[in-house]
């Protein structure tokens, strides 16, 4: 599914002109001429039909009601670029990522192995999503001059350069401190080892503040993707040992 979502962002972003030769971020395949847009099409289609073969095989432990999930993921990854109202266009990706990149998959990997939720998984979903949308967030920092002139109007394009670095310092900070919730049953790993994800966190902030602008934004693409790895990897290790 995120495959498909990236295939439907590079489609239709390039189809709306978004891509422009000012761009900033890592080449799309559609503006670059790599792909036709009827290749790319037939990719989406084919990339969206292996999703839903495998993840029905989910069904069998998780039930029916997995379908519904399914079909509301292939329903938003259009919905992000694409139709009347483009969701990423109007400062909405950022809830899509805690929705998609938190409660969908770790929410749902939890309940098709439990048949059930609670407090701690709906408390790990959106630490999740919260350190992932730092990703989102740098992006939307690194374009936010060419998404104004594009009308993108994504949440830093609405609120400014400032906001855009304090909220990727503050989505961080945020899911570290969230962690300690674990404090209530005495997990006292999952609630501590995530501060070391925090260090890392703000020397990436700090790097990516006296960059400023510019293409070596991309860099600080790299070293969040580390960062979020790290949280992943601290967290699940924290859960264990408790």
């Amino acid at each position: 599914m995120q495959i498909a979502a990236n295939f439907i962002n590079d489609l239709f972003d390039y189809l709306k002109g978004s891509d422009r030769e000012d761009r900033l971020g890592p080449e799309r395949a559609c503006s670059q001429g790599w792909i036709s847009p009827r290749a790319m099409r037939w990719g989406i289609l084919t990339i969206l039909i292996i999703a839903c073969l495998t993840g029905s095989t989910l069904l069998y432990y998780g039930g029916m009601q997995l379908i519904g999930v399914g079909l509301v993921c292939v329903l938003f990854a259009f919905l992000y670029t694409t139709g009347p109202y483009p969701l990423s266009y109007n400062g909405w990706g950022d809830i899509l990522v805690l929705v998609f990149f938190g409660f969908v998959p770790v929410g749902g990997t939890y309940y098709v192995q439990s048949l059930n939720w609670n407090n701690d998984v709906t408390v790990a979903s959106l630490l999740c999503g919260l350190v992932v949308d730092t990703l989102l967030v740098v992006n939307n920092y690194r374009d936010r001059e060419a998404d104004k002139k594009s009308g993108k109007r994504t949440i830093i394009v609405r609120f400014g350069e400032k906001f855009g670095s304090y909220l990727y310092l503050w989505l961080g900070i945020s899911a570290t401190l969230g962690c300690l919730w674990f404090l209530r049953d005495q997990r006292y790993y999952a609630a501590l080892f995530p501060l070391l994800y925090v260090i890392l966190h703000v020397l990436t902030w700090r790097k990516m503040v006296k960059i400023h602008s510019g293409k070596k934004l991309n860099s600080i693409l790299g070293e969040t993707s580390r960062n979020m790895l790290l949280f992943a990897i601290l967290l699940s290790l924290g859960m264990i040992l408790s």
